[in-house]
């Protein structure tokens, strides 16, 4: 249904995203550092729910209804764009956070962990350009069903986002470790980022609307 080469880009892209630094990655890692492991993997239940519902909402029309209005479409895609490259820059300035930065909260319920998380990726914009903006151009309505490809798509987005966050969740403590002893790799982490990201805002920026 979709082409082999076309699911690997989707899956090496999907990767990429997961693993930049945004809301959800900030709120695993500070979990995972500041109440351990158990609360990190808990809490990335609740984000892979929500990414979960966005996956469901794609898959039963939303796409289809973007691709449809293309000067919407368009805006989205643009300002998909614009806040990848704002994120980039975010990483670079000098005020900026580190994402293995270690930092202290109070430490919560389960079900407080769960509801955060859960909360915090339906409220990302990274999530939201992503199924609104990114997995629409890997759909073609020549290769059948939308919904079926929305699922396999959309599922291979969660699958790729579930394994990098739980890779970066369990490993959250030791990579902060590492780091601190280490204080140039900080710098070269927020590099690497932001140029990851501005690649990704200008393709994504110079994506031309697939026409069915």
């Amino acid at each position: 249904m979709i082409p082999i080469d076309q699911w690997l880009l989707f899956a090496g892209t999907a990767i990429l995203l997961a693993l930049s630094p945004g809301p959800n990655m900030f709120y695993l890692v500070s979990r995972s550092i500041c109440q351990g492991r158990g609360a990190g993997v808990v809490s990335l239940l609740g984000v892979i729910t929500g990414m979960s519902i966005y996956m469901l909402l794609t898959a039963f029309g939303l796409s289809a209804v973007f691709l449809a209005v293309p000067y919407l479409y368009d805006g989205l895609r643009l300002g998909g764009a614009a806040y990848l490259l704002w994120l980039a820059w975010q990483a670079i300035r000098p005020t900026s956070r580190v994402l293995f930065e270690a930092r202290s909260l109070p430490p919560d319920s389960h079900k407080k962990l769960y509801f955060v998380g859960l909360v915090t990726c339906l409220l990302n914009p990274k999530v939201m350009v992503f199924y609104l903006s990114l997995l629409p151009q890997f759909i073609d309505p020549a290769r059948g069903s939308i919904f079926g490809q929305s699922l396999i798509l959309g599922g291979t987005q969660i699958l790729m986002a579930f394994s990098a966050h739980l890779c970066v969740t369990l490993s959250a403590a030791a990579i902060a470790r590492y780091l601190a002893r280490r204080p140039e790799w900080l710098s070269m982490q927020r590099y690497v980022m932001a140029s990851v990201l501005s690649a990704i805002a200008v393709k994504l920026a110079f994506e031309h609307r697939r026409r069915g």
